[in-house]
């Protein structure tokens, strides 16, 4: 089992969930993220002044899968959270980690079936 954390421009959201549903993949949690990297921020404007913002709105999803989902999650995520065919800076990334452990709280299922 591992979780896959992905970090994406929130405009790529609705297409990256679809196209993992299409996979076979309807479970993921979404929460709102800021991030700082190579992008450096943008200057943006409110009420008639300008600021300059480090941090820039993301998306973030974890997702759970089992061993066997792995590389399609991962090869859906990177062709539906890309902004262009070459992609830019300020995609996002990918994270693959491994989990020990999954349980599903309403019957206390185990393992791979709780996923």
């Amino acid at each position: 089992m591992k979780l896959i954390i992905a970090v994406i421009q929130p405009t790529k959201l609705e297409a990256v969930q679809e196209a993992l549903a299409s996979i076979g993949v309807t479970r993921l949690t979404v929460a709102d993220a800021m991030g700082f990297a190579r992008q450096r921020g943008h200057i943006e404007t409110y009420r008639g002044h300008e600021y300059e913002s480090h941090l820039l709105r993301k998306v973030e999803l974890q997702i759970a899968v089992n061993d066997d989902f792995v590389e399609q999650t991962i090869r859906c995520l990177e062709e539906h959270a890309r902004t262009s065919k070459e992609g830019h800076i300020g995609d996002g990334k990918l994270l693959v980690l491994p989990m020990d452990a999954a349980y599903q709280i309403s019957d206390g299922l185990a393992g791979p079936g709780a996923i």
